[in-house]
C-alpha cells in the first residue's frame, strides 16, 4: 500500500462500493463502529435467527432445521446461556479481486464471553455478512443491533487471484439476508 491504510480504505470506498453505507471515522459512544486504523468495524443489523435447539437435538450442517431457529428483529437480542444466534451486518460489502479480508469479533462483546466467529471474505465475494455470535457465558448475553460487533482486516495482494469467489460460483455471493449453512 502506497497510502495509510485507512486512507486506502476510504479510497476504496468511495471508488468501488467496498462497504456501504460507509462510516469515515469510529462512531462513539456505543459498541464502536466505523473507519480505524487498518480496516471497518462492521455493525449488527436489526434481525436475528436465535437457536432454540435443545441439548438432544443435533445441528447439521449439511442439512440444516430451520425449524430449529427463532426469527427475532429488535435493537437488542438476548441470546442464551451456552446458545448462538445468527445476525448479519448492516454494512454490504463488496470485496475487489485483489483483496482478502478477516473478520473478527469485538474484544468488548468478547470480555463477556460473547465470541463471533472469524469469518474470511474471498476476493470477489459481495453481500451481507452472516455473523454466527456464540455466547460462551453460563447466563444469557444481551448484543446490540446498529453497534460495532466485528472488524474487517483487509490484506491487498499485488496480484489479482486465479479463481475468485465469484469465479466460483461461491453458494452464500450476494446474499441479501441471514444464510443457514449451505451444501
Amino acid at each position: 500500500m502506497s497510502v495509510k491504510p485507512d486512507q486506502w480504505i476510504k479510497e476504496m470506498a468511495e471508488s468501488h462500493e467496498l462497504i456501504k453505507p460507509f462510516e469515515e471515522e469510529s462512531i462513539r459512544p456505543c459498541i464502536s463502529y466505523g473507519l480505524s486504523s487498518y480496516g471497518y468495524d462492521i455493525r449488527l443489523a436489526d434481525e436475528f435467527k436465535i437457536f432454540r435447539g435443545k441439548e438432544e437435538i443435533m445441528v447439521d450442517p449439511k442439512n440444516p432445521d430451520h425449524s430449529l431457529f427463532e426469527s427475532y428483529k429488535g435493537r437488542e437480542c438476548i441470546i442464551p446461556s451456552n446458545s448462538f444466534a445468527l445476525g448479519r451486518s448492516l454494512e454490504y460489502l463488496k470485496i475487489p479481486r485483489n483483496i482478502m479480508t478477516l473478520c473478527f469479533g469485538k474484544s468488548t462483546y468478547a470480555r463477556c464471553g460473547v465470541i463471533v466467529n472469524i469469518t474470511p471474505l474471498e476476493p470477489e465475494w459481495e453481500g451481507y455478512i452472516t455473523i454466527a455470535i456464540s455466547n460462551t457465558a453460563p447466563v444469557p448475553a444481551k448484543i446490540y443491533a446498529n453497534e460495532g460487533i466485528a472488524q474487517i482486516v483487509f490484506l491487498e495482494s499485488s496480484e489479482v487471484c486465479t479463481t475468485s469467489y465469484q469465479d466460483k460460483s461461491g453458494k452464500y455471493q450476494a446474499q441479501k439476508k441471514i444464510t443457514l449453512p449451505k451444501t
